[in-house]
């Protein structure tokens, strides 16, 4: 694909995707993602471009929400580092297994945790316990991601979120984690792979980086409940999709 007005689609593609997942801590690489495939590109290209390119939007989230307060630095050596870990082997072990297999069970579970986050807030459950497992969570959410689900953000948010977690420091800190995350997986990518796409992810990552600063500043600005509403909202309507498309697939085949 040449570089021509596909590449200002692919600018503002990212620049959507990023104030999406900058905000609410998760879905740049599914709103990317899910355009990118609907514009009929290869989905080889898009999800080798749209890892390299969250390198880049993953490190300008982390630093703006990082000057915006928005990050607890203990919470995010705790879920940095088990992330990476989780990555790097989940980039050579589970693209070997059949993740359309395990994906609807992770959806299922992502969507008993909408549910709770719109049950904090609607204020029926204000649940403020920590939770204890955090590294194996961060293990668990960077394993995900590197299988090509995109898990990081909707199972590490919102695990969090449902447990009690205030919403601007839970997504500042999963965003500023996501960095860590991203570059380990997309090493591990680049060594078996190889960098192709550059005039897609060159697109994603200047609409991404654009867009980190604004989303940075929304997510402390705007009110919590508004948050957890979107977030939930959000998170709910992609487990339901998924869990609908596994389920449909299943009695298709």
């Amino acid at each position: 694909m040449e570089l021509g007005s596909e590449f200002y689609w692919f600018i503002l593609i990212g620049l959507g995707a990023q104030l999406v997942d900058g905000a609410l801590g998760m879905a740049f690489g599914l709103v990317s993602s899910s355009v990118m495939l609907s514009m009929g590109l290869p989905p080889a290209a898009v999800s080798a471009s749209v890892h390299t390119a969250e390198v880049f939007t993953t490190g300008a989230s982390g630093v703006s929400h990082l000057v915006a307060g928005n990050v607890d630095k203990r919470l995010f050596l705790r879920l940095a580092l088990p992330g990476a870990v989780g990555g790097v082997l989940g980039a050579y072990v589970l693209t070997q297994l059949p993740g359309d297999a395990i994906r609807p069970f992770i959806y299922a579970y992502l969507l008993v945790l909408a549910v709770f986050i719109l049950l904090r807030a609607a204020g029926r459950m204000v649940p403020r316990q920590e939770v204890k497992r955090v590294p194996l969570l961060g293990f668990v959410a960077g394993m995900l991601d590197a299988s090509g689900g995109g898990g990081w953000g909707p199972v590490a948010t919102s695990t969090l979120l449902a447990r009690g977690g205030q919403a601007r420091t839970t997504i500042g800190t999963v965003n500023a984690a996501e960095f860590v995350v991203t570059v380990a997986v997309s090493i591990t990518f680049l060594l078996s792979m190889g960098l192709q796409y550059l005039n897609i992810v060159a697109g994603l990552l200047i609409g991404g980086m654009m867009a980190a600063p604004l989303a940075a500043v929304l997510v402390k600005r705007v009110k919590e409940r508004w948050v957890l509403v979107a977030v939930g909202v959000l998170v709910l309507g992609i487990s339901l999709f998924q869990v609908g498309s596994a389920v449909k697939g299943w009695l298709a085949g």
